[in-house]
């Protein structure tokens, strides 16, 4: 019988998983939840929009059309699935929706590429309508080629905050400023790691170029306060501390914020794959090996789902987890050592990423009472506080449970880490004490008027329904 491996997600790591298969003789499935391929990063405008890849792209045009050309070629050799999303997993089995239709897909080997989210960071006002995740606006340059509003601050610290201004300044946007809350002295410091991937680092520089060229106000070392509005008009201004202590108040109808990424661990935790709570990052992390093994057989996990290190590491993360799964049925493979070298690279250009762009935890004791924390479910910081302080719970997941953070449509996606920040904070703990949030199924809301089909359908035809 046919191993039959399934991958998840069709960024740059699903695509170079793909491949790898499709190079061994095998037909894999590629289950993917939106309508292109392309993932968040690479995200094809939609058709009949005739943007140019280097408009779309910037400094990954290049990479952007050779992933997207290597999947067209691709097609012919695999199942795909687009519009298609795993909610749940059993043992070796996924459950599926598109559109109303559920069912379930067995599979011998899974590799997740399930990709990043933007990690964030609360700040009084961020509910007020207009504010957006860097990666939220991101994917409404690219998929709607709009912007999220007429004057726009982007604040927050990492590179994606570079490179969604300079995509925005591209496609001709007005950005009021750029607030960034990382120091050029912690850049200097983490020179001799970025110098890892020398022409990342030109990538980034070119990214500020492209910047200074627009005369875009950019502020470093800035503490957020507030992001000003109205519930009728939505945000009207943002309100930093600068580096010297000198507040500044910026006019805009739109502010994204964002700082770096956050692995989409959900479904590796479904799964039933253990974690490990990484100190340099400050999180909870999918346990694997080098090649992506995790600690459940038969289960890989790759690309920035299980360590945000890229898109170029992504890809080779990618193949290296299918190489991984190849190998375990006893299956030759080569260029394993070859792809944990460029990987190695990678890694440390991310530490030192996470050194010039670090994570602000120390926001988080000094947030107000009244800012909310969990915007699904309107939990404050000062609620959090509180449970903290009556009820004892000092736990993740007891939090939760006293205060309902965690628990909205987001299912802590955008507040369990600076939620676990609070907590902390407020317990005097280490983070690592608070734990995570458990994942629950399903990962993402459903509709109500599912319907299931009856038993597991071919691969095949699979496909037909989702492009019925």
């Amino acid at each position: 019988m046919a191993t039959r491996v399934v991958v998840i997600g069709a960024g740059p790591a699903g695509v170079r998983a793909a491949e790898a298969l499709v190079e061994a003789g095998l037909r894999p499935v590629v289950v993917d939840e939106g309508r292109r391929d392309g993932g968040q990063i690479y995200r094809r405008q939609p058709d009949g929009f005739t943007r140019s890849y280097s408009a779309l792209y910037g400094t990954e045009a290049a990479r952007a059309e050779s992933l997207h050309r290597r999947f067209d070629a691709l097609k012919a050799s695999i199942d795909y699935l687009p519009d298609t999303l795993v909610w749940n997993i059993s043992p070796n089995t996924l459950h599926l929706t598109s559109g109303t239709r559920y069912r379930t897909l067995e599979f011998d080997a899974l590799i997740v590429c399930s990709g990043a989210t933007d990690r964030l960071m609360p700040v009084k006002g961020w509910q007020h309508a207009g504010t957006y995740t860097l990666g939220g606006a991101q994917v409404a340059l690219k998929s709607q080629g709009c912007a999220i509003g007429s004057r726009i601050v982007m604040m927050g610290s990492g590179p994606l905050l570079y490179l969604v201004a300079a995509q925005y300044v591209k496609a001709g946007a007005q950005l009021a400023a750029v607030l960034d809350t990382s120091t050029p002295m912690q850049r200097v410091a983490a020179l001799p790691r970025l110098l890892a991937i020398p022409a990342a680092l030109g990538k980034g520089i070119a990214l500020m170029r492209v910047l200074a060229a627009a005369r875009v106000p950019v502020h470093r070392g800035v503490q957020p306060l507030e992001i000003k509005g109205t519930p009728q008009d939505g945000v009207s201004a943002v309100e930093v501390a600068l580096h010297g202590g000198e507040r500044l108040e910026v006019p805009c109808d739109a502010v994204a914020i964002g700082y770096h990424l956050r692995p989409e661990t959900q479904l590796a935790d479904l799964a039933g794959c253990q974690f490990v709570f990484d100190a340099d990052t400050q999180q909870w992390l999918p346990q694997i090996d080098t090649d992506g093994r995790s600690s459940v057989p038969g289960v890989y996990l790759a690309g920035d789902g299980a360590r945000v290190r890229g898109a170029d590491a992504a890809e080779r993360s990618g193949r290296l987890a299918a190489l991984a799964a190849l190998q375990d049925r006893g299956m030759p493979v080569s260029g394993v050592e070859r792809l944990r070298a460029e990987l190695a690279r990678f890694t440390r250009f991310a530490a030192g990423l996470r050194q010039a762009f670090p994570w602000p935890a120390r926001f988080a004791a000094a947030l107000p009472d009244e800012t909310i924390v969990c915007r699904c479910e309107a939990i404050t910081a000062g609620e959090l506080r509180r449970v903290v302080r009556e009820s004892g719970a000092t736990e993740a997941n007891r939090a939760k449970a006293f205060s309902r953070v965690g628990m909205g449509r987001c299912q802590g996606r955008y507040c369990a880490h600076a939620g676990a920040e609070v907590i902390a904070a407020a317990a005097c703990v280490p983070l690592s004490a608070v734990g995570r949030l458990r994942g629950q199924a399903p990962v993402k809301p459903l509709p109500v008027a599912l319907t299931e089909a009856s038993g597991e359908a071919s691969s095949e035809a699979m496909k037909d329904e989702v492009t019925e």
